[in-house]
């Protein structure tokens, strides 16, 4: 059974850092892809930043270009995000997600359409 457990979320003044962890397991066949999303009140879930099977390539929304970080450590089976130089806007609910490597085709990650499994969210709250 697939399981994401997503950790590290809370409240911190703009300009700050948080770092997210994601807890990965079940994948007898490996994933494609893992990736974190976000879903701020009334918005729809967006992608945030994609690492591809091994961890050598990654990709990010333009939103957080350059302030944000994925990475993965492999043995530990865990993917993280290091936020920095937060914004008010970066307030939500982050998710991680990812992508079964059982499944046809090689999309990009950053769509919902394009995840197979979900972790509950962890609140991530931004104030000015």
């Amino acid at each position: 059974q697939v399981q994401l457990v997503e950790s590290g979320g809370g409240s911190v003044q703009a300009g700050g850092s948080l770092r997210l962890s994601c807890a990965i397991s079940g994948y007898i066949y490996g994933r494609y892809c893992a990736a974190w999303f976000r879903q701020a009140p009334w918005k729809e879930r967006e992608g945030v930043a994609v690492s591809y099977r091994g961890g050598d390539t990654q990709y990010y929304a333009d939103s957080v270009k350059g302030r944000f970080t994925i990475s993965q450590d492999n043995a530990l089976n865990t993917v993280y995000l290091e936020m920095t130089n937060l914004k008010p806007e970066d307030t939500a609910t982050y998710f991680c997600a990812a992508r079964s490597s059982r499944l046809y085709g090689r999309p990009r990650c950053m769509s919902t359409d394009d995840i197979s499994d979900w972790g509950p969210g962890t609140q991530v709250t931004v104030s000015s």
